[in-house]
């Protein structure tokens, strides 16, 4: 059972989504903190679910596609209602495209490298990116307005990380970009 545990909290991390994007509809007070509860349950599940895996030996090759699927379904929502709910607006809207157009980019990557048989493991950077990025987002969930500036630059270095690793990766992937030379 142990062992099914870290894929559960991956899947639990995407099931938490759908209530999370209704919370912002709900009145008040439930629209305040109920989106900042469910964000940060479901940020807790990514490290809980990493850190079960390793030290329990039961890391699995659907964790490793599962995972940081999930981690991008879940900033992609969250971003999106910020920006639906006002908080990401103007020049912010940049890192937010930043952000998105990376983790399109870096599924699709992923996928054109299975089906060449390769993987592209995640690298630590990516980690902290996405730490940089958890965190952010919860800062800019808090209803008060007074943490909408430190949101905003930490929201601005996430984007940044998240293009150098996205342009590492495609660094990573280059050699795999190559036809191969019996292709007709």
């Amino acid at each position: 059972m142990r062992r099914h545990v870290p894929n559960l909290l991956t899947a639990t991390r995407i099931a938490v989504i759908p209530p999370l994007v209704a919370a912002f509809y709900l009145p008040d007070p439930w629209r305040a903190w109920l989106p900042l509860a469910l964000f940060v349950f479901a940020s807790v599940t990514d490290w809980f679910d990493g850190l079960l895996a390793r030290r329990w030996q039961a890391g699995s090759k659907l964790g490793q596609f599962m995972d940081p699927i999930a981690d991008k379904l879940l900033v992609v929502a969250v971003i999106l209602m910020l920006a639906a709910d006002g908080r990401l607006e103007g020049v912010h809207v940049i890192p937010a495209i930043a952000i998105l157009c990376r983790e399109m980019f870096v599924s699709g990557l992923r996928e054109f490298l299975a089906f060449r048989g390769a993987e592209m493991p995640v690298s630590n950077l990516a980690k902290w990116k996405t730490a940089t990025q958890m965190a952010a987002l919860t800062i800019l969930l808090l209803p008060a307005p007074e943490a909408g500036a430190p949101g905003l630059v930490l929201f601005w270095i996430s984007a940044a990380l998240a293009v150098q690793t996205g342009w590492a990766y495609v660094g990573a992937a280059r050699p795999h970009f190559r036809e191969e030379e019996d292709t007709p």
